[in-house]
C-alpha cells in the first residue's frame, strides 16, 4: 500500500505524464460528402500537422432519409469520406472557422475529441 500511495503523492509528473499535459492535442473528425472529397484534402493540407491525417471510404447509416438518393434509402446507408487529423489546441478553431466558412451547408458532420494519449508501437 505504501508504494501506491507514494506514486499518487509525487511531486513530479514523469516525461510521458509532462508530454501529455503540456501538448494539448485533439482528433477531429470529419464525415464528408464524396463529391467535396478533393476540397476538404486541400483544406486540410494547409493545416497539415505533424502527423499528416488520414481519410477512409464509410458508409454512413441514419434513421433520417434527408439528401439521399433513392438507392441510399433502400439500401440504409450513404457513402462518405472520414478524415480524421491530431490538431493543437492552439491550431483547432482556425482549422473550424476555415471549415465552417469554406463548407458551410455542406453537410459535413464533424466532432472534436480530446487525445489523452498516442504513440507509435
Amino acid at each position: 500500500m505504501q508504494s501506491q500511495a507514494s506514486a499518487w503523492d509525487r511531486e513530479k509528473p514523469s516525461q510521458h505524464e509532462q508530454n501529455t499535459m503540456d501538448n494539448k492535442e485533439f482528433l477531429i473528425t470529419l464525415n464528408v460528402p464524396p463529391s467535396l472529397e478533393e476540397a476538404v484534402v486541400d483544406c486540410l493540407l494547409t493545416f497539415e500537422a505533424e502527423h499528416g491525417f488520414s481519410s477512409i471510404a464509410i458508409n454512413a447509416h441514419d434513421h433520417k432519409n434527408e439528401g439521399l438518393s433513392l438507392a441510399e434509402q433502400v439500401t440504409g446507408r450513404q457513402r462518405k469520406i472520414r478524415f480524421q487529423m491530431y490538431i493543437a489546441q492552439q491550431d483547432l478553431n482556425q482549422l473550424l472557422d476555415r471549415l465552417k466558412t469554406d463548407f458551410s451547408g455542406a453537410g459535413i458532420h464533424y466532432w472534436v475529441l480530446p487525445v489523452i494519449e498516442k504513440g507509435v508501437i
